[in-house]
């Protein structure tokens, strides 16, 4: 499942993409609109069933997604649940949260069953 289902398709034809477009000998780029994820309340977070991890010297977003939920590209929805970004934000010891049930979190980003 992509992250980028939901969202919406916009293209560049001109203007200030001009020199872009022709130094790639292209008419056009089509782009994704920036998401709009929700905000992550506290009373959101304690909706949802959570596993705790220990941050490892190996660990990736992607691993953990992977193994939780059988689909590293939603290494997402774990940086998201967390507020942290990127793996670059955790450090080794630090507890982290594996939301579940993970339908009920996509449907907060309009993904419907998945």
């Amino acid at each position: 499942m992509s992250r980028y289902k939901p969202r919406n398709v916009f293209t560049n034809e001109g203007g200030i993409y001009q020199e872009f477009l022709d130094d790639r000998g292209i008419s056009k780029l089509q782009q994704f609109r920036t998401a709009q994820w929700p905000v992550l309340t506290n009373e959101m977070r304690d909706g949802f069933y959570t596993k705790s991890h220990v941050w490892s010297l190996s660990d990736n977003y992607w691993k953990l997604a992977s193994q939780f939920y059988g689909d590293s590209k939603l290494w997402w929805v774990i940086a998201w649940f967390n507020r942290r970004p990127t793996e670059a934000h955790n450090s080794v010891g630090d507890v982290i949260m594996i939301p579940a049930p993970l339908e009920e979190l996509l449907s907060l980003f309009n993904y419907g069953a998945r």
